[in-house]
């Protein structure tokens, strides 16, 4: 390793909780979180785009009103199950995480009024949606600003992440858009945005099988339609994802440790996202009648590449961290044994001037 990436001290505290339970705290909360929060973001591009077209036809307003029904519930579940992983993430990675949020400072600390201004702005369009119907270019204007909020506030946690990986690059980032140009960043956004469309849209199928019949006729919409629009939106993002998904794979830099087990698990989630596609085709193309009857399979199918990419990205994380750590690691030791050191010193110069 480049003797001139910086080797900071650790904080030598002892952990709360056992390591693996920290791991599990951080995966699964995680995962859970982020399924959230692409119900979030992809509902809100959603409500915005059937709103502009339902300037046109009024159905489609309707539809738009029902899916931003949805936001601030899986907004507010998101936000709880964050805590958990951020949690973990600040004990599990202390030097690396702080490290990252100091180099990207402003933008880090910005996070939160953008959030405060994103549902604010979220609550405001749900709840004044019949209220401003004679001023609907501003209603779809907050909702436009919202939808920007969404997408950016992602982006400045994803170079943050991903700055905390490489102690060999702390040295030339000087603020958020350096740390924006590093590799792999933009290309794991994009694999982010195509990830809100296609999880919101499974979310979309299980909602509206679920709805009443006097629920599903108040959009104008027959329950076959919805639910095949639903599986659309799932199905072509998860396309484009193997296109975009391997650029992503491969533009990961390099690491110390071995990453053996972080591609086999992505290219495992690979041949299952396969089958999914299956699936939801078959879905799309299959009588009204039948439709949604193998929503249980696609959802299950969803989860497994869910899981399989989670487990790769802290497989891959840990490769990326694992040298620098040894070596933070034995620098905290040498700190502690020299701090230990000098308080025996201490101690025995005062225990010398009392006599």
């Amino acid at each position: 390793m480049n003797p001139n990436i910086p080797v900071p001290n650790d904080i030598p505290l002892p952990m709360p909780a056992p390591e693996p339970v920290l791991v599990a705290v951080l995966i699964v909360f995680f995962l859970m979180h982020i399924a959230f929060v692409n119900f979030m973001v992809g509902g809100a591009l959603l409500s915005f785009i059937y709103e502009v077209r339902g300037l046109r036809q009024k159905r489609y307003d309707r539809l738009a009103y029902q899916i931003a029904s949805t936001i601030t519930a899986n907004k507010s579940i998101a936000v709880v199950l964050g805590v958990g992983p951020l949690l973990a993430i600040n004990t599990l990675y202390t030097v690396y995480f702080y490290t990252a949020n100091a180099l990207t400072g402003a933008l880090w600390v910005s996070i939160i009024p953008l959030v405060v201004i994103a549902f604010v702005l979220t609550y405001i369009h749900k709840y004044l949606w019949h209220g401003m119907e004679a001023m609907k270019a501003l209603h779809i204007a907050i909702s436009g600003v919202a939808c920007l909020l969404f997408l950016f506030i992602p982006l400045i946690f994803l170079a943050n992440v991903n700055l905390m990986l490489f102690p060999e690059k702390w040295g030339s980032v000087h603020g958020f858009l350096s740390a924006l140009a590093l590799p792999n960043v933009l290309p794991r956004y994009a694999h982010f945005l195509l990830a809100c469309p296609a999880m919101v849209g499974l979310f979309l199928v299980w909602l509206f099988r679920r709805r009443s019949d006097a629920e599903i006729a108040e959009t104008g919409f027959s329950r076959a339609e919805l639910i095949r629009l639903g599986y659309r939106w799932a199905f072509w993002p998860t396309m484009a994802q193997f296109l975009v998904g391997p650029v992503a794979l491969f533009t990961l830099p390099h690491t110390s440790g071995s990453q053996a087990g972080a591609f086999g698990l992505f290219g495992f989630s690979i041949l299952v996202s396969l089958a999914l596609c299956v699936v939801m085709i078959r879905e799309i193309r299959g009588p009204d009648g039948a439709i949604g009857r193998m929503f249980g399979l696609a959802a299950s199918l969803m989860l497994v590449v869910v899981v399989l990419m989670g487990a790769g990205r802290h497989l891959y994380r840990e490769a990326a961290v694992s040298e620098h750590r040894e070596m933070v690691r034995a620098k905290t030791l040498d700190y502690m044994r020299k701090a230990e050191e000098a308080r025996r010193q201490a101690a025995s110069a005062t225990a010398a001037t009392v006599k």
